[in-house]
């Protein structure tokens, strides 16, 4: 019964990316895009994100961020 950008939480990766018209995408791009909150959000562009290129000033932001993800309260 959970649907949405963190997935369907039912084991089965078919459908992680149900839309919320019920359709499966396969694209991750495609996908977010059907969650804009907005049309005026920008679509996402089909071509990877380089965030290390285009917020250069905050990787060490970015590094300490993840470094929780990596701590001793998620494993």
């Amino acid at each position: 019964q959970v649907r949405g950008l963190c997935g369907t939480y039912n084991w089965n990766q078919q459908d992680e990316f149900t839309t919320p018209m019920g359709d499966v995408e396969t694209s991750v791009t495609t996908f977010s895009n059907k969650y804009r909150a907005s049309s005026s959000c920008p679509e996402l562009s089909p071509f990877p994100l380089e965030p290390c290129g285009a917020f250069a000033g905050q990787r060490e932001l970015a590094e300490a961020a993840c470094a929780v993800l990596h701590g001793p309260a998620f494993q």
